[in-house]
């Protein structure tokens, strides 16, 4: 981990691969830190990223407060992009992170030169009942959240699910509920995103599974439509739930492989 210097704030930061490499952020999503993506950075690296996958404010060992809202998480990205020396860089969000990602791009679309969106749509709206339970009822919004993260257990299988169920208890309660909560409610307000898109310059990748319950591969149709100013392409993972990167690793890597 490497610890930089934002705003007075520490700032939690794990590079991999060449220095020499293109720059690849990667932005967690609600509730989460860097730790999600722990899986596909090994295999970013070696398809030629430097993969740089930051803890957002008061998120993992990242000091400060939550930030309470999309735009101003964004605004951090260009920042922490600005205090690593990035002058241009490849962008990746998986959930909330992935409107901070397309926030971010349509804010530097000169210095973006591709962006990867996973399990995203937009708007990005949260259900009542999920912002009252993770205010009122922590540990029944993390459940919630959990049975609706990953593909069936008779696609994933009991244990392999029942696993990755565990760590994102695990990861969810090491924020806290006041981080996750801070998170949803972030979500729900930010009614930008298919104006950002219009904005965007860069290739584009929306990367979904097919058995995405929080953001379907149909619902995000409008979002990809809206990429008017750039190509974008939609690739759907099958037997795959909302959190991609750690059901099919793999193939996450290979979708996301920089352009050669």
């Amino acid at each position: 981990m490497k610890d930089i210097q934002i705003g007075g704030q520490s700032v939690a930061v794990a590079v991999r691969g060449e220095t020499t490499a293109t720059p690849l952020l990667l932005i967690h999503g609600a509730g989460h830190d860097h730790g999600v993506w722990d899986a596909v950075a090994p295999g970013l690296a070696d398809a030629g990223y430097r993969v740089i996958a930051p803890d957002l404010p008061a998120h993992g060992a990242s000091g400060g407060a939550p930030l309470p809202d999309i735009e101003t998480m964004a605004a951090w990205v260009i920042a922490l992009a600005d205090a690593l020396d990035l002058d241009r860089f490849a962008l990746a969000g998986h959930s909330m992170g992935s409107l901070v990602a397309l926030a971010a791009a349509a804010r530097a679309p000169t210095r973006v030169q591709a962006l990867h969106l996973l399990g995203s749509l937009a708007p990005m709206p949260v259900a009542p009942f999920m912002l009252d339970a993770v205010r009122t009822d922590p540990p029944q919004a993390w459940a919630l959240i959990n049975k609706f993260s990953y593909a069936p257990a008779e696609v994933l299988g009991e244990s392999r699910r029942r696993a990755l169920e565990d760590a994102n208890l695990e990861r969810m309660q090491r924020q806290g509920a006041p981080v996750l909560a801070s998170d949803l409610a972030a979500c729900d307000r930010w009614q930008d995103g298919l104006q950002a898109a219009a904005q965007v310059r860069c290739p584009v990748l929306l990367l979904s599974g097919d058995c995405d319950r929080m953001t379907p591969v149909t619902a995000a149709t409008p979002l990809r439509d809206a990429f008017t100013g750039c190509d974008a392409r939609q690739v759907v993972l099958q037997g795959v739930g909302h959190t991609l990167m750690l059901e099919a690793p793999q193939q996450v890597v290979d979708a996301m492989r920089p352009a050669t």
